[in-house]
């Protein structure tokens, strides 16, 4: 937090600040942390805004690369095991990766903000998107998150449960394909789906903190994938 005399920035546990001595008090504190809140929430609302005019006006940036000849998924080899690479023939230096970035910066606040705004568009919308991120960062598991169409018709013919069995799925698919990347997820595809059910009776938080468990990992399962492929 910062001195709200000197504006040095001091320790959050300080009572007097080193640099001029004057007291911090328990409000300034609030604030400070209110308005880094509010700060983050506004960054992750550009950034949304940014994906959504990006999927409307295209990024020649994010495009595949179709005269490479690298295979930008993972092969599982059946051995449990994944191997990545290029397709070389002739054993030439294959060109830089040029595929895909994946969006790892997406956000809880973003999602129920833009929800509330578009009626609930924006939330089909970061479904959709969330799906084709994972498609293409656990390419080569054997699995396939289904899609936006999938989502809306069968969850509106199940009553919402299918939406539930797809976060089950979700979460399962990013903690088994952590490994991979050399990352260790603790929470799985049972966590979100008990969130979801136990948690709707505190206060119907359950499923916002499942849909924060599932943004987590799938940003970190994305950011590995645009570390492995120098897509930063």
């Amino acid at each position: 937090m910062f001195c709200e005399k000197c504006g040095k920035e001091i320790p959050d546990s300080t009572k007097f600040c080193p640099f001029c001595g004057a007291p911090v008090s328990k409000a300034q504190d609030f604030v400070n942390k209110a308005g880094e809140a509010f700060n983050a929430a506004e960054q992750e609302l550009g950034s949304a805004f940014d994906e959504v005019k990006q999927s409307f006006t295209g990024n020649s940036a994010n495009q595949q690369n179709a005269g490479g000849q690298y295979n930008g998924g993972y092969q599982n080899n059946g051995a449990g095991q994944y191997n990545t690479g290029y397709q070389n023939n002739g054993g030439q230096t294959p060109p830089p990766y040029r595929g895909e970035r994946l969006k790892d910066d997406r956000g809880l606040a973003s999602y129920i903000i833009l929800s509330i705004i578009t009626c609930g568009i924006y939330g089909y919308y970061f479904i959709y998107k969330m799906a084709h991120d994972v498609n293409v960062a656990c390419d080569g598991d054997g699995e396939n998150t289904s899609g936006l169409v999938a989502f809306i018709l069968l969850s509106m013919i199940t009553c919402g449960i299918y939406a539930w069995y797809w976060y089950y799925k979700l979460g399962n698919r990013l903690a088994n394909n952590a490994g991979r990347y050399g990352l260790g997820i603790q929470e799985n595809g049972t966590t979100v789906l008990m969130w979801c059910i136990f948690g709707t009776l505190i206060c119907g938080i359950g499923p916002f903190i499942a849909m924060h468990i599932l943004i987590k990992n799938s940003n970190m399962i994305c950011n590995a994938y645009n570390r492995t492929h120098g897509l930063m």
